[in-house]
């Protein structure tokens, strides 16, 4: 009994000495900074999952799983999936596992060090690096001998040191969008207009995914466009705009929009490549809205535009489901989503279970996209 009690005030002591960082959010979703004094506030939150007796009584590998903040949008949701896995793993009993989110990269590497402290011979790590600065950090789990996969932002100086680097395919989307135009009859030189989300390389990807794919360097779905639609390099410099860094915001983008449209010389415009559904919904926002012209509007409309946009967002999948915007979408030309979905993460922690199993896993795990529309959207999961 004496030994029960013991091992169970050392899985609390266990618990509560890895604090976890409270979450505040933007426009966007992405996590915003925080005071220090709120990391003790939420430090009962890091662990799910898991009891104080199944920790105690458990040999096997602990898994911790670094995530972002759970507040809202894509960053978010990643650490509502990375829960509902970690819930599936303990259940299962083989191994253990637990989640703990920070905001910031600082935080982040002390979290990271804290571990590598306690000297835990059975451990593991999956985590979704805040930036690159977390790079210092993830070299001393390899220094340590600590297997870890990493998740969506992948640091290329610790690369190779990974049991797996699981991301989304950000040409993918690009080359999805652009599939898709073509299947709703783009041409070659059609004018397109690009909502770009930052000025990072995931705008330079999803940029260079879809004029790859209409100049035929890149297939999408296994297949490439036609020979006889395909684009020249002088056709995808004159007639594809870009509106610059909509910084992954559905106002900003709205805003952009209604100026856009402002000049009537612009409501001609008939394909839309949003490179995140927020993007995609703040236009729909607009056409909605009274920022805009009605004279704009029924022009616009009347060519029966396509948007696309990426990413998973529930509210798009409504859309497409029937359940919001209706009199919106039934002018428009197509609407679609291409996935990248939070649920990502949820591959990462399975690869590493499978590596702890003695399995092979692929080192670039580089997840497909798939095209939602109408049409399929049941099949597929949104996050909110």
């Amino acid at each position: 009994m004496k030994k029960k009690i013991l091992s169970v005030i050392l899985a609390g002591v266990m618990a509560f000495s890895l604090s976890a960082c409270g979450s505040s959010s933007s426009d966007n979703g992405a996590a915003g900074t925080v005071a220090s004094e709120k990391a003790s506030e939420t430090a009962s939150e890091t662990a799910t999952g898991e009891t104080a007796d199944s920790a105690a009584a458990s040999a096997s590998t602990h898994i911790y799983v670094l995530t972002a903040p759970e507040d809202h949008g894509w960053t978010g949701s990643v650490a509502t999936f990375a829960k509902e896995k970690v819930e599936e793993v303990n259940g299962e009993g083989k191994y253990s596992a637990e989640v703990i989110t920070c905001d910031d990269a600082s935080y982040q590497i002390n979290q990271i060090e804290d571990i590598i402290a306690k000297g835990e011979k059975d451990i593991a790590v999956v985590i979704q690096p805040i930036d690159d600065t977390v790079q210092s950090a993830i070299q001393e789990l390899v220094d340590a001998g600590i297997p870890y996969v990493a998740f969506d932002r992948i640091i290329d100086g610790v690369a190779d040191s990974a049991v797996a680097n699981v991301k989304g395919d950000n040409e993918g989307i690009g080359a999805g969008s652009a599939a898709y135009f073509v299947s709703l009859g783009l041409k070659p030189g059609d004018k397109v207009y690009v909502y770009e989300g930052d000025t990072s390389s995931v705008t330079t990807l999803r940029n260079q995914g879809f004029t790859e794919y209409l100049t035929g360097a890149l297939a999408f779905d296994g297949e490439t466009i036609a020979d006889d639609a395909k684009w020249t390099e002088d056709q995808v410099n004159s007639s594809i705009t870009y509106s610059g860094a909509m910084n992954w915001s559905r106002s900003d983008t709205k805003a952009a929009f209604e100026t856009l449209m402002g000049d009537s010389s612009n409501t001609s415009t008939k394909w839309i490549y949003a490179e995140d559904d927020e993007l995609a919904m703040g236009i729909l926002e607009a056409l909605n809205g009274g920022g805009i012209d009605d004279a704009a509007k029924s022009s616009f409309l009347g060519n029966k535009p396509v948007i696309t946009g990426c990413g998973g967002l529930d509210e798009f999948y409504g859309v497409l489901r029937g359940e919001s915007y209706e009199d919106i979408y039934g002018q428009l030309g197509g609407f679609m989503s291409v996935t990248y979905s939070p649920s990502m993460i949820q591959t990462a922690i399975a690869d590493m279970v499978d590596y702890l199993d003695g399995k092979e896993v692929t080192k670039d795990h580089v997840i497909e996209c798939q095209n939602v529309t109408a049409d399929n959207v049941a099949e597929f999961k949104g996050f909110n």
